[in-house]
């Protein structure tokens, strides 16, 4: 994806928000940084939010430095921070299913597959 006539190598920036997708395709000249294309496609003046502090970069969900030279064809992502932490939200989903299965708390793997091994072989052996 480079443009013949002017040299200039085409990427995309991306910010997404809850029921929102930003995105513009711009030109950057060849050896171009993150940076300079996230300035380029002026995603900071349409989101306020993020002039303060430039959020965590990434091109196709790897992370990656501001300063990172930029290819044909990649797509520049500005990550949001997490609203909840990961582990929280795993706990919580966990305590959830609890409450919702009758089991009592920590119980809730009971069930898995080392238990119906022990099953099939006592029956097996009977």
């Amino acid at each position: 994806m480079v443009n013949k006539a002017t040299g200039r190598v085409r990427v995309e920036v991306v910010y997404a928000r809850p029921g929102e997708i930003w995105q513009r395709t711009v030109e950057v000249p060849p050896g171009a940084t993150a940076l300079q294309a996230v300035q380029l496609s002026r995603v900071l003046e349409a989101h306020p939010e993020l002039s303060g502090n430039l959020p965590p970069l990434g091109i196709f969900g790897r992370l990656c430095s501001p300063a990172q030279r930029l290819q044909a064809g990649d797509r520049v992502e500005l990550y949001r921070p997490l609203v909840f932490d990961p582990m929280e939200s795993r706990r919580r989903r966990l305590l959830h299913k609890e409450r919702h299965s009758g089991l009592p708390a920590g119980r809730g793997n009971q069930g898995g597959r080392r238990a119906r091994k022990k099953q099939c072989s006592a029956q097996d052996g009977a």
